[in-house]
């Protein structure tokens, strides 16, 4: 047979599309033609499987006119992913190995001019379509996909429950386990000498460890730790100001620590967006990101883009946290980039094209100096900066971005003594507790953390006291806020009242959520 196709997928955002690796042998004049919109390093795969199967001992049909077509042609392939479905269907239609048993198994790989197999960026994403095509066909299909992929991303592949996932480290293990009496002989002389060359991989299960920072590190600012705490509960983003060295950014890495533990689907979710990124490990798995850009970082660099579209440092931060520093030196044009995915919880990037969306369901933990200088209301320095340089730098940041973050704190500096002598706080294990009750009850109360609530699961659950709701008008009303912020007080009263184990949000609770929204009151 001269036709043979071979089953593979093509990342697409954080879809794992399905691909047909379609390859025909014809006579003619010699040549190795590749097709089906495939970029630059797909196309450069023709060398690398020709090298690979040569050295490998197989077979390269050298005298065929060889066809390489990669269906949908419509669907854009990127990465040297195809190089291991695109050597298999050569082989396959070259006789040297049985077509049909190729049905029924996705590959996916990147071959060395050995024929060993290097790992491929979205192998979680992979297993994840796999996995979910298997719920979706139920008891209809009676041979499950099963999926082969190069050590490093199989081992990342296995974290999804229930997946069938083979590592092969050489192209002659994939070749041995599917004709193994062509193989045998030349994969004695080739392959590594490793038997565990070819191994089914059981569902992996890792313990995730907890984050090393502990808030007991940070001496005094009371009352920027229970922002952080009210922040971790009820899901919501916290802007601290304050002057350098106060300990914004020590309490912005701690806070990762404080949210509870990740399910296992969040751990997935958040995992296979790194994948994506290249940037997953498994030490890593199941810890709650922390994604710190610097302040330079562009619109396209925060929120993703480029061209197959890439995850930014929002999709990164899925499931976790985004602390941007110096939040008003970020552009102009990054910070109201932010304003939907706050929203919303996703982002989608729109090309001429194609369209593509990733999720972002992150909490902002951001910090700024109160003026350039950064000394306004310093108990021992002066402030340098004119009053019309404070408005212009804190007028960077935009009324509507302010509207979107629910909690606003100083972080005053500490007094020398505090700092060398002060008495340790509560370690995050404590707090975490907290939090862990607090979120519990949300939950089992509207489903969902308090920062979602907006419209009539607003109304429904916030059992908000007659007393409390006219005190949080009158404030409204005098300190001119948008319906957006009165909103977004009412969800933080009511996770300080599911902090305090209060059933109804109560005049208290409102109090102290007003406060938390008078540090910064916008620019333009």
């Amino acid at each position: 047979m001269s036709l043979a196709l071979v089953h593979s997928r093509a990342l697409l955002g954080l879809t794992a599309c399905p691909v047909c690796v379609e390859v025909h042998l014809a006579n003619g004049l010699p040549s190795f033609t590749l097709v089906g919109l495939a970029d630059t390093e797909v196309k450069e795969a023709r060398e690398r499987v020709r090298s690979a199967i040569a050295n490998a001992g197989l077979e390269f049909p050298s005298n065929k006119r060889i066809t390489v077509n990669l269906a949908p042609a419509d669907l854009p392939k990127d990465s040297g992913r195809f190089d291991l479905p695109i050597a298999l269907g050569i082989l396959a239609a070259s006789g040297q190995i049985e077509p049909a048993r190729l049905a029924g198994w996705e590959f996916a790989g990147e071959l060395s001019l050995g024929g060993e197999l290097r790992p491929v960026r979205g192998a979680l994403a992979m297993s994840l379509a796999q996995h979910a095509r298997a719920q979706a066909d139920g008891e209809s299909r009676t041979a499950p996909i099963q999926l082969v992929l190069p050590p490093g991303s199989a081992e990342e592949a296995a974290l999804v429950p229930q997946a069938q996932v083979y590592r092969a480290r050489h192209l002659l293990d994939v070749v041995a386990h599917f004709l193994p009496e062509r193989a045998a002989a030349a994969a004695d002389a080739a392959a590594p000498a490793d038997d565990s060359g070819w191994c089914r991989l059981a569902p992996t299960t890792i313990t995730a460890s907890p984050s090393g920072a502990d808030l007991a590190d940070v001496k005094g600012q009371a009352v920027a730790k229970r922002a952080l705490e009210i922040a971790a509960a009820g899901g919501h983003s916290l802007l601290m100001v304050g002057p350098p060295g106060s300990g914004k950014s020590m309490l912005a890495h701690r806070f990762a620590g404080l949210l509870p533990a990740m399910s296992t689907q969040e751990a997935l979710e958040s995992a296979a967006v790194a994948s994506l990124a290249g940037r997953f490990t498994l030490e890593h798995w199941g810890q709650r990101p922390t994604c710190a850009p610097h302040h330079t970082a562009s619109a396209v660099a925060l929120v993703g883009g480029g061209s197959p579209p890439r995850p930014g440092e929002i999709s990164l931060a899925h499931h976790g946290v985004l602390f941007l520093d110096e939040l008003p030196e970020f552009p102009r044009a990054a910070l109201e980039a932010l304003r939907e995915p706050l929203e919303s919880g996703h982002i989608r990037i729109s090309r001429a094209a194609m369209q593509s969306e990733f999720p972002a369901r992150f909490q902002l933990i951001a910090a700024m100096n109160p003026c350039p200088c950064g000394f306004l209301g310093h108990p021992t320095r002066a402030c340098r900066d004119t009053p019309d340089q404070i408005a212009r730098y804190q007028g960077r940041l935009s009324g509507p971005l302010l509207d979107r973050i629910d909690l606003h704190v100083e972080v005053p500096a500490l007094p020398h003594d505090d700092l060398l002598h002060g008495v340790a706080g509560e370690p995050s294990a404590a707090v975490r507790e907290r939090v862990h009750q607090a979120r519990q009850t949300a939950e089992a109360r509207q489903g969902s953390p308090n920062q979602t609530l907006a419209g009539r699961s607003l109304d429904a659950h916030v059992n908000a006291e007659p007393a409390a709701l006219k005190f949080l008008q009158t404030a409204a009303a005098r300190l001119g806020w948008s319906a957006r912020s009165t909103h977004r007080a009412l969800r933080v009263a009511r996770t300080i009242a599911d902090l305090a184990g209060e059933d109804a949000v109560g005049v208290g609770h409102v109090a102290e959520a007003v406060q938390y929204r008078r540090v910064l009151k916008g620019g333009g």
